[in-house]
């Protein structure tokens, strides 16, 4: 039979070496991140604390503008994302479109941030492949026009490239909580009072599933205040937002600007808690004025301008998904092609057929990289979700705003400090430091696809191989295991996706002896081969769609002869 709740064994140590192998680094990384932002770091000569690395910092030029530019683009992709998300679910829940967009988004939320900005940089740019297009009509275009949408200055392309990735994780986050509150049956007893489809949504449902996503935001919220990789491929550049602003500082052959940089990353990590804060004031004076209209009765109408809005703003999101990968494909497969050739002249396989070799190295080290994070965040994962059961005891609102920590603390504020960590440990540039760094980032995702298939899996299945005489063990391997296979398969597919899109783990980490192909293709990106940089970033793009295929096939294979057996959904 199953242990008694009060009994812990060897499972019940999982947790706590889960705890010690995230939050440990984190919070070395923040320490060693803040001990040299005060001058403090012995081996570049800095034995005291002082305040100098902050004057430096505020005397660094453009930097007022970096934070405005961070604040820009990472607050306004934030509120387009959300209200695109809002608008969506809104005007199409329970339709046959709606759970077709549904099955389309896991692909885009595989598709690595860079490789996004990249296809997105061919897009947009002055002569991308829309000018391109429309340059016969009625423009005539025969040079590329003067308009600076990618790295122009305000942030348009990063804002855009932002909502594009960020748009399908609130929707899926979104699909997620909408089933612990039992949204239909809430549409269905608003409608029945004479409320529109439009206002029975907004008015019963988001207020019951706001606080379910409110974590996921703050967490895009977080990313788009700091991310690098996109930053540095559509963001401005004189100067950058912020973070790869103290990218650049922190890659200065002079080593003392190591002290300015941790500034900056703690100067990173204010501005991010100040957004989420800022956020959070903005929940509690919306929920307040808008108090009078939640409750005022207006039952409104179809909700037809609100309908076009949000099908028309994820149809765009998709467009411009699919055109960017398609741009990327096409780069990378090209001969000459010139402006305003909507097409190239001719097809070309001399760019794959002369980077294999240098293709090699970084593919491999991200397969054997990602393949090893995931395998180490699935064991941790469900030794959780197994002891959790045995325990019969969920985890609180704490536990899963520490599983959020490391995507609400920007990257770039505690990963130097990791670095002086492992360098002082002896341990930078060498795979376990590269796959532990990785780690932290992949077990929340994992553990967020896997813990609701794990819950709902009925435990009369454990209880009946128990009273047979089948072990603990041979219980979780044998019948829950064996049945969860999707949704693992699932869970690690998207812990591949999230090790492959890695970019500033590997650049701190990897200490130049270990690249992958992310840092490769950002490296390559600023070059001006555009054939290189395509065949780099489809090949980043198409791994982790790779891991989705697998997981989407061998199940089916697995099952074709017992469907019932199966748990979980491909979508």
């Amino acid at each position: 039979m199953e242990r008694p709740p009060g009994r812990r064994g060897w499972l019940g140590l999982v947790p706590i070496v889960t705890l010690s192998l995230f939050l440990g680094p984190i919070a070395a990384g923040v320490i060693g991140t803040v001990l040299p932002a005060f001058g403090y770091l012995p081996s570049l000569g800095g034995d005291s604390l002082t305040i100098a690395p902050w004057r430096d910092l505020f005397a660094a030029p453009g930097l007022a503008k970096a934070v405005g530019l961070s604040l820009l683009t990472g607050l306004g992709s934030t509120i387009i994302a959300f209200a695109l998300t809002v608008l969506v679910f809104a005007s199409g829940q329970g339709t046959v479109a709606f759970l077709r967009a549904k099955r389309a988004m896991t692909p885009l939320l595989a598709v690595p941030h860079l490789a996004m900005a990249v296809g997105l940089a061919f897009l947009l740019s002055p002569s991308g492949w829309i000018a391109r297009l429309i340059s016969p009509w009625p423009s005539g275009w025969e040079t590329p026009p003067d308009v600076a949408l990618v790295q122009g200055p305000i942030g348009i392309a990063l804002t855009v490239g932002l909502v594009v990735k960020e748009t399908p994780f609130l929707l899926l986050m979104t699909f997620a909580a909408l089933s612990q509150i039992r949204a239909e049956d809430q549409i269905r007893m608003a409608r029945s009072l004479g409320y529109g489809p439009i206002q029975a949504w907004l008015k019963v449902v988001l207020p019951l599933v706001y606080p379910q996503i409110r974590l996921p935001i703050y967490a895009v919220l977080a990313f788009s205040l700091s991310v690098v990789d996109m930053a540095v491929v559509l963001g401005p550049t004189t100067p950058p937002t912020l973070a790869p602003l103290i990218l650049r500082w922190f890659n200065d052959p002079e080593l003392t600007m190591r002290f300015q940089a941790a500034a900056g990353a703690v100067l990173q990590l204010f501005i991010v808690i100040g957004a989420i804060a800022m956020w959070r004031l903005g929940e509690i004076v919306s929920a307040r004025l808008l108090r009078p209209w939640l409750v005022g009765g207006r039952r409104g109408g179809d909700g037809g301008v609100i309908r076009l809005a949000g099908w028309s703003g994820l149809t765009l999101v998709f467009v411009l998904a699919g055109g960017s990968l398609l741009s990327l494909a096409t780069w990378s497969i090209s001969g000459r092609w010139r402006f305003p050739s909507a097409l190239p002249e001719s097809v070309s396989f001399k760019t794959w057929m002369s980077q294999v070799t240098s293709l090699g190295e970084p593919a491999w080290t991200t397969i054997i990289v990602g393949m090893s994070a995931t395998m180490m965040a699935l064991i941790l994962v469900i030794g959780c979700l197994e002891q959790e059961s045995r325990q019969h005891r969920r985890p609180g609102p704490g536990a899963l705003t520490l599983l959020y920590l490391p995507l609400l603390i920007p990257q770039i504020s505690f990963l130097f400090g990791v670095q002086v960590v492992l360098v002082w440990a002896r341990l930078d540039g060498s795979w376990i430091g590269l796959i532990w760094s990785h780690l932290l980032f992949v077990l929340p995702y994992v553990f967020l696809a896997l813990a609701d298939p794990y819950r709902a899996l009925d435990p009369r299945y454990a209880r009946i191989a128990l009273a047979l005489g089948r072990s603990p063990v041979d219980v979780l391997i044998r019948i829950k295991l064996a049945m969860l296979l999707r949704p693992l398969l699932i869970a690690a597919a998207v812990g591949f996706a999230v090790s492959v899109a890695q970019f500033l783990p590997t650049q701190f980490v990897g200490a130049g002896r270990l690249s992958t192909l992310t840092t490769e293709a950002l490296s390559l990106a600023a070059g001006g081969n555009r054939r290189v940089v395509g065949l780099f970033s489809i090949v980043l793009a198409c791994l982790p769609l790779l891991g989705f295929a697998l997981a989407i096939l061998l199940p089916a294979w697995r099952f074709r002869h017992r469907r019932a057996m199966a748990v979980g959904t491909a979508s």
